[in-house]
């Protein structure tokens, strides 16, 4: 029997009892259908196993089967009340929750592209890795091979705390860290949030959210850059828009690129990519004669504003709810 019908043949039974219930049998429907480890909870449990097509369907029925529990327990309450003439004392009933006293929004954008492209990187095999947001100057620039007088090391690009100690500008430091404890193969992904003194506008902001990839192994190449490049924008864009390839600069990767999509009639970067400076390698003490990688990174707003169509920035920090319900 499917999880609907086990719910209608719930909601037959709970719909017929009779009105005229005793404390005892309401105490018991509060337990066998509230309770923790009650039946609305087990239907609850069992939703995120069916499929999602199914899943609002289903939804909507165990809603259904709880109001018409609540009617019951709160028309009881009510001529307990009426009835109880020589009692002022008022019984509350903790099982009641007023319908649509909240509004509720939804999962935000960021989270929810952060989500899709974690997903499609666990199924290639990539290890999610994580460390910390306040970070040193070597992790963050010197060991990726910025040089002293790198432009972005100034305060006009970095939030520093005190000499030397900053806000990472980007997640790479996390793959510093686990490169020097973690020797090839290493296939790893890291997404997080960075920061950067710029000033706040419609396509920019001084904190976002950033997905990087590392993969460090023998004879690893720019076809195989290439063909994640390709399984990513297949995945999320499902091939709406067309994409190109420039050469860029990046002191932690040569060659350098970036990867350009054409959205609103005009060309807009989304992926810095390119193979692991062998620099970087010596750095993190990983013998560049045997061993080759690539890194790639890509930010997560941009993605999102592309994916559902948002033409400012702002909004995804807003958390104004007239905004967030659409994403349900």
């Amino acid at each position: 029997m499917n999880l609907i019908k086990i719910i209608e043949k719930y909601i037959n039974k709970i719909k017929y009892k009779k009105n005229n219930l005793n404390n005892l049998e309401i105490n018991n429907i509060k337990k066998k259908y509230l309770s923790k480890n009650g039946i609305i909870n087990k239907l609850l449990i069992n939703l995120k196993n069916i499929k999602d097509k199914y899943k609002k369907k289903t939804g909507i029925k165990i809603n259904y089967l709880k109001s018409e529990i609540l009617n019951i327990i709160n028309n009881y309450n009510y001529n307990k009340n009426n009835n109880n003439n020589n009692n002022n004392k008022i019984d509350y009933d903790f099982f009641y929750i007023k319908k649509n006293k909240y509004k509720l929004g939804s999962k935000n954008p960021i989270y929810l592209i952060k989500e899709k492209i974690k997903n499609l990187l666990i199924y290639l095999n990539f290890k999610f890795i994580d460390n910390k947001e306040i970070e040193n100057d070597w992790y963050n620039f010197t060991a990726l091979n910025f040089t002293k007088y790198h432009p972005s090391i100034n305060m006009q690009d970095t939030f520093f705390i005190k000499k030397n100690i900053l806000l990472r500008t980007h997640t790479s430091s996390i793959q510093i860290r686990y490169m020097i404890k973690n020797k090839p193969p290493i296939k790893v992904f890291t997404y997080g949030k960075v920061y950067r003194n710029e000033s706040i506008s419609k396509s920019s902001f001084n904190m976002f959210h950033q997905i990087e990839l590392l993969y460090i192994n023998i004879n690893v190449s720019i076809i195989d850059l290439k063909n994640i490049i390709l399984y990513l924008l297949k995945n999320l864009f499902y091939n709406k828009y067309k994409y190109r390839y420039r050469i860029s600069y990046f002191p932690f990767t040569k060659p350098s690129f970036e990867i350009d999509l054409y959205y609103n009639k005009k060309w807009v970067e989304i992926i810095g990519c390119g193979l692991v400076n062998k620099k970087v390698l010596n750095n993190v003490n990983i013998n560049y004669n045997k061993y080759s990688g690539f890194a790639l990174g890509l930010g997560i707003e941009r993605i999102a504003m592309i994916y559902y169509n948002i033409n400012d920035i702002r909004e995804l920090f807003k958390n104004d709810i007239r905004f967030i319900k659409q994403f349900k």
